[in-house]
C-alpha cells in the first residue's frame, strides 16, 4: 500500500508541471503534429504512402530539432514546408497534370521562376507578404516553446527516419505513372528523392557508357554541299494525334485516315516516348535527335536538363548547310525551358505565345497563318528556311467543345463524348492543314518545300480504348514496359515543288529520335558525322533506337557525343 501516495504524487507533479508550462505553450508544440496528421489523412490514400509520410515528417522534425533544439518551432517549420509542397504540387498538377518531384529541386532554374512569375505576375508580392506574416509567428513560437531537446539524440532520430524512408523507397519504389495522380504529394516527393539521388550518383542525369572505342569527327562549317536544291523544311508538331482506328470499335467519319498518309500514299508509324501528356519528350526527340529514355527517372525534365548542355540536333545540322531556323511555340517560352532548349539545338528565331499574341488555345490555322507571315519576313533570297510549327488545338481536355464555330457541318459519329470531340478536332486539323498547303503554293509559288508532320503522343484516353479490359495498374504496367501500341502515332512526308529523296532511312516505322535523320535524308542534306553514325545504328537496328539491344546502342552513342564535346555536363 505504500507506493500509492508516491504514484499519486507523481501524477500530481506531472499535472502541476504541465499546468506550469501553460496550455498555450503545449498547444504550440502539439498543433503542428495535429495539422500534419489531418493533412496526411486527406492527401495520402493508402497504408504505404502514409508510412512514407510519417517517416518524412519525422525526418523533417528531427532535422530542425537538431539545428534549433525547439520542438514547437521545428514542428511549425516542418508543417510549413509540407503545406508549401502540397500547394506547389497541386499547382503543378493543374498545369502539367503531374505532381511535384524531387528532381524539380535538382534542376530548378531561372526559366522555372520566370514561368511562374509570367502566369502569376503578383506571385512575388504574395511571397513577400507571406514572409512578413510568417517570420513574426516563427519568432513567437521560438519564445513560447518550453522544451529543449539535445541535438545528438535528435540527429540520431533524423538518421533513423532517413534510413527507414530509404529502405522503404528501395523495397517498394513508386511507379512513375503514379505521378499523374493528384494525391500522395509528400510521400511521392520523398520517395522520388531517394531514387533520384541514387540514380544521379550511379550515372548522372543521362545514361552513357563509361568509355567508347569509337570517336566522332567534328563537322566542318563549310563541309555541307547538297547535290540538289535545298528545300525549305517545315516540321509540324501535330498535338495528341494518332490514327484512332488502332482501337477496335471506334466509329470514324467518312474519309478518316487520309491525313496520316504521305505524298506517296503510305501511312507510316512514329514511336513516341510519351503517352497522354508530356509533349516535350517528343520535342527533345525531334530537335536533338536523341532519346528522352536515356534520362531514366529524369526524363520528365529532359528539356530543362538539356538546355545549354545538348548542343546537337536538326536545326544545328541545317544551319551548317546554310539554313535559317524559326520556331513557333504555343505556350510561354519559359515552360520546361523550351526557349533555352530550342536555342541550344540551333533555333535562331523563337516566337512563343506572348510573341505571337496567342490567347489561350488557338486553332491550327492561327499558327499556320503566323508561320506564313514570319516565313515571308525571315526568308532571305537564296537562303532556305527551317520552320518548326508547334500546334496545340487537339490538346486535352476533350470534355468541352473547342471553338464551336469551326466546322459547323460536323456530325458526331456516335462514340463517347470525349472521343467524338477528339475526332472533331482532328477533322479541323486536317482542314486547316489543307488550307496551309494551299497558302504555301499561293504565297511562295516558285519555292520548294519539304513538310513533315508527326503525332507527338497518343491522347490520354487511348490506353482505355486500346485495352478496355485493363484496370489502371494493368495499363500502368504496359506504359512502363513501353508497349508499342501505347506509343505509336504517325509521321507523314509531303512536298511542294520538290521531290523527296528516296532513302533507306525513310522507314515505315521509326523511333521518334530518328525523325531529324529522316528529314535530312528526304531533303537530300549531307549528314554530319554524328548523324552518319546514327544512320548506321538505325539501319542495323531496323528503326529502333533506345530499345535496340536494351539501350546499349543509345548509351554508346551518348558517350561518343560526350567525348566529342557535343553533350556537356551530364
Amino acid at each position: 500500500m505504500a507506493p500509492a501516495p508516491q504514484q499519486n504524487s507523481s501524477v500530481a507533479a506531472l499535472a502541476g508541471g504541465l499546468a506550469a508550462i501553460g496550455i498555450w505553450r503545449l498547444m504550440a508544440v502539439a498543433a503542428p503534429h495535429l495539422g500534419a496528421l489531418v493533412l496526411m489523412l486527406r492527401t495520402e490514400t493508402d497504408f504505404g504512402s502514409r508510412i512514407c509520410f510519417l517517416f518524412t515528417w519525422g525526418l523533417l522534425n528531427f532535422l530542425f530539432i537538431a539545428l534549433l533544439r525547439r520542438p514547437a518551432l521545428s514542428g511549425a517549420l516542418s508543417l510549413t514546408l509540407v503545406v508549401v509542397l502540397v500547394l506547389l504540387s497541386r499547382f503543378k498538377h493543374d498545369v502539367v497534370q503531374m505532381t511535384a518531384n524531387f528532381v524539380d529541386l535538382m534542376v530548378i532554374d531561372r526559366d522555372t521562376a520566370a514561368f511562374l512569375l509570367t502566369i502569376f505576375p503578383n506571385l512575388r508580392w504574395s511571397l513577400i507578404g507571406a514572409g512578413l506574416v510568417t517570420l513574426p509567428l516563427m519568432y513567437a513560437l521560438w519564445w513560447l516553446d518550453p522544451f529543449r531537446i539535445r541535438r545528438l539524440p535528435a540527429a540520431a532520430a533524423c538518421l533513423a527516419c532517413t534510413a527507414a524512408l530509404s529502405a522503404y523507397a528501395f523495397a517498394w519504389p513508386d511507379e512513375a505513372w503514379r505521378g499523374y495522380y493528384d494525391d500522395g504529394y509528400l510521400s511521392k516527393f520523398a520517395r522520388s528523392g531517394v531514387t533520384a539521388v541514387s540514380d544521379f550518383v550511379a550515372y548522372g542525369f543521362m545514361e552513357s557508357d563509361p568509355v567508347a572505342s569509337d570517336r566522332l569527327k567534328l563537322p566542318l562549317i563549310d563541309a555541307c554541299h547538297p547535290a540538289g536544291v535545298r528545300p525549305n523544311i517545315i516540321m509540324i508538331h501535330d498535338e495528341s494525334s494518332f490514327d484512332i482506328r488502332m482501337a477496335d470499335g471506334v466509329k470514324v467519319p467518312p474519309g478518316y485516315g487520309s491525313h496520316f498518309k504521305s505524298y506517296d500514299g503510305v501511312e507510316r508509324s512514329f514511336l513516341a516516348e510519351s503517352n497522354g501528356g508530356p509533349s516535350w519528350f517528343t520535342e527533345y526527340n525531334v530537335l536533338a535527335g536523341l532519346s528522352s529514355r536515356s534520362f531514366g527517372r529524369f526524363a520528365y525534365f529532359v528539356t530543362r536538363i538539356a538546355s545549354g548542355r545538348v548542343a546537337r540536333g536538326l536545326p544545328l545540322a541545317l544551319r551548317r548547310c546554310g539554313y535559317d531556323t524559326l520556331s513557333l511555340y504555343p505556350a510561354f517560352g519559359a515552360f520546361m525551358s523550351a526557349r533555352g532548349f530550342q536555342a541550344t539545338t540551333g533555333i535562331q528565331h523563337f516566337y512563343d505565345a506572348h510573341d505571337l499574341h496567342a490567347k489561350d488555345i488557338e486553332p491550327d490555322s492561327f499558327f499556320y497563318d503566323k508561320a506564313l507571315s514570319l516565313m515571308a519576313e525571315q526568308k532571305a533570297p537564296g537562303t532556305p528556311l527551317f520552320t518548326f510549327v508547334y500546334l496545340a488545338a487537339n490538346h486535352f481536355p476533350w470534355g468541352t467543345t473547342f471553338r464551336p464555330d469551326l466546322l459547323p457541318s460536323w456530325k458526331k459519329p456516335g462514340n463517347a463524348p470525349a472521343v467524338d470531340e477528339y475526332l472533331r478536332r482532328q477533322a479541323i486539323s486536317a482542314s486547316d492543314y489543307a488550307g496551309f498547303i494551299a497558302a504555301l503554293k499561293k504565297n511562295f509559288p516558285a519555292q520548294p518545300f519539304l513538310i513533315v508532320r508527326y503525332g507527338d503522343h497518343q491522347p490520354e484516353f487511348s490506353p482505355q480504348l486500346l485495352d478496355p479490359g485493363l484496370d489502371e495498374a494493368g495499363i500502368g504496367k504496359k506504359l512502363m514496359e513501353y508497349d508499342p501500341r501505347y506509343y505509336a502515332t504517325y509521321y507523314a512526308i509531303d512536298a511542294v515543288n520538290f521531290e523527296p529523296v528516296k532513302s533507306p532511312a525513310v522507314m515505315d516505322t521509326i523511333d521518334a529520335a530518328y525523325l531529324p535523320l529522316v528529314i535530312q535524308e528526304a531533303a537530300g542534306i549531307p549528314l554530319d558525322p554524328s548523324f552518319e553514325e546514327q544512320k548506321a545504328i538505325m539501319l542495323r537496328c531496323n528503326g529502333k533506337f533506345y530499345s535496340c539491344k536494351d539501350g546499349a546502342e543509345a548509351r554508346r552513342f551518348n558517350r561518343m557525343l560526350i567525348d566529342a564535346g557535343i553533350i556537356k555536363g551530364l
